[in-house]
């Protein structure tokens, strides 16, 4: 007995291909997220980390990216978490950020790296209105990767160069947070 085959009629339409969103997924205090990789214009090895007097906490430092000076932002800091420890897998990812005078590069650390994905946008879930350890805000989507979420990013308000402007100039407004005494013997 042989099997039915239904013929195959060049005429007929494919299946129409659902639209997807590509991302870069990485690893950051212990969480896995995700980036739109149209923002992502490299990603290197931290090699030395400079750091610039009178920054806010969440500037780490400075890189030098083949002449290129590039500030780095910690991502984890920026969330309001502890600050991202520098192992061998840190990496920096250098992106390419658009604001009201134009391109700017801007490096954050991240632990590690893990892979471009196609991620269906039928398959992201809505950020969670309350729970999440970001603003919400910042979060475009939630992905489920194998049996791990992800959130996926929005770049443009995550990392809004306006935004991190005013919030620097705020810090270093800000009065010095009062010390506790100390008591000598």
């Amino acid at each position: 007995m042989q099997a039915f085959v239904a013929p195959h009629f060049a005429d007929e339409p494919a299946a129409p291909e659902r639209p997807k969103l590509q991302c870069v997924t990485f690893n950051l205090g212990g969480e896995l997220f995700g980036i739109e990789i149209r923002h992502v214009r490299e990603i290197v090895e931290l090699d030395t980390l400079t750091a610039v007097p009178m920054m806010p906490p969440f500037v780490r430092g400075i890189i030098n990216l083949r002449g290129r000076i590039v500030p780095v932002i910690d991502l984890a800091l920026r969330f309001g978490q502890e600050a991202t420890a520098l192992q061998a897998s840190t990496c920096v990812a250098v992106l390419r950020m658009l604001d009201a005078t134009g391109a700017c590069e801007l490096g954050v650390l991240l632990d590690s790296v893990g892979e471009v994905l196609d991620i269906p946008l039928d398959e992201l879930d809505p950020a969670p209105s309350f729970g999440a350890r970001i603003r919400a805000e910042f979060i475009q989507g939630i992905a489920t990767l194998g049996q791990r979420p992800a959130v996926i990013l929005d770049a443009e308000r995550a990392l809004s160069l306006a935004e991190l402007a005013a919030l620097a100039e705020a810090l270093l407004d800000s009065p010095p947070a009062p010390q506790s005494p100390r008591y000598e013997r």
